[in-house]
């Protein structure tokens, strides 16, 4: 009788092994919104890129960094719920092909560098860096991820954080309507985004025993909950108005489209596919605001020279 053959996985190499780690995908598109944060302050102020080209450099690479290091600290508190889910079960925290003790000081090493660099714009910018991997990491990773249907809403803080980071590392003061607003919609929009995504993953966040709100209220409670996040993203794209009406119309016509699509989809299709194109246009949403803002932002400040 033969041998039964054992299938093993092949080895990954370590740069794919450190970009998992650190999540290099979510530090790329957490990127757009802290670009678009600090070019909305160039304009708003009226700089030069030549002239802030110092604290552009700084503030990506201490983004970067800081954004690294939450991933990591994320990856290794989770490691036991990660090893329940389909989508996370294969990270290397979870298959051992990083040591625990590694990836806690790659988070330490990460997060110093990160925040020493994010100060050499502004002291603010250091500070927002700081407080957006604290919330990410003890609020939101520690405390309420697996304990309320109200942990999306505490993670959307410390999610929302680039764009203020972004404007901070150019401009110390965020309290401009344009900056509050970004950050604002920034928020808000996390919850029917991620709504969406619970949606899709339904079992495996319920095998994992994370209570994200379709899994403990169900899919009604979460379409109303969703419509009303979805009309508040709709007042806020108002507060574009004080820097540029046509930034507040993109914004509002954007929120307007997408609790159209809420409302009608979920009259027409079942829970899987309303969540599916729910998903889909929330990345539309982002990917059109941050990248209107972004050239809007160069367009004024090249004219403005």
């Amino acid at each position: 009788m033969q041998k039964e053959e054992k299938l093993t996985m092949p080895k990954q190499t370590w740069p794919h092994i450190l970009a998992q780690t650190v999540k290099t995908g979510i530090i790329k598109s957490n990127l757009i919104p802290m670009f678009a944060g600090l070019t909305l302050a160039l304009y708003t102020y009226q700089m030069s890129l030549i002239e802030k080209l110092p604290e552009i450099l700084f503030a990506l690479i201490g983004s970067a960094f800081v954004m690294g290091a939450a991933g990591a600290f994320n990856n290794l508190y989770d490691r036991d719920i990660d090893s329940i889910m389909e989508r996370t079960k294969n990270r290397p925290t979870v298959t051992g092909e990083i040591k625990p003790q590694t990836v806690l000081w790659l988070g330490i090493f990460m997060t110093i560098v990160g925040i020493i660099a994010l100060a050499l714009t502004t002291p603010l910018a250091a500070l927002l860096g700081f407080l957006g991997l604290f919330f990410y990491i003890v609020p939101y990773t520690m405390w309420t991820k697996r304990r309320t249907v109200y942990n999306t809403e505490v993670g959307s803080i410390s999610g929302a954080m680039p764009p203020l980071i972004g404007w901070a590392a150019i401009h110390p003061d965020i309290t401009h309507p344009a900056i509050l607003g970004l950050f604002v919609i920034t928020v808000i929009w996390q919850m029917p985004h991620f709504y969406a995504i619970a949606i899709r993953k339904h079992e495996e966040y319920k095998a994992a025993g994370v209570p994200m709100l379709p899994v403990v209220k169900g899919v009604r409670r979460t379409y109303l909950q969703t419509n009303v996040y979805l009309v508040v993203l709709i007042a806020i794209s108002f507060l574009f108005g004080s820097l540029s009406i046509g930034l507040m119309l993109v914004a509002l016509l954007l929120s307007i489209a997408w609790l159209l699509l809420s409302v009608l989809g979920y009259k027409k299709m079942d829970s899987e596919k309303w969540a599916k194109s729910m998903f889909l246009f929330s990345l539309l949403h982002m990917t059109v605001l941050f990248s209107t803002v972004i050239i809007y932002s160069l367009v004024g400040i090249i004219f403005e020279l």
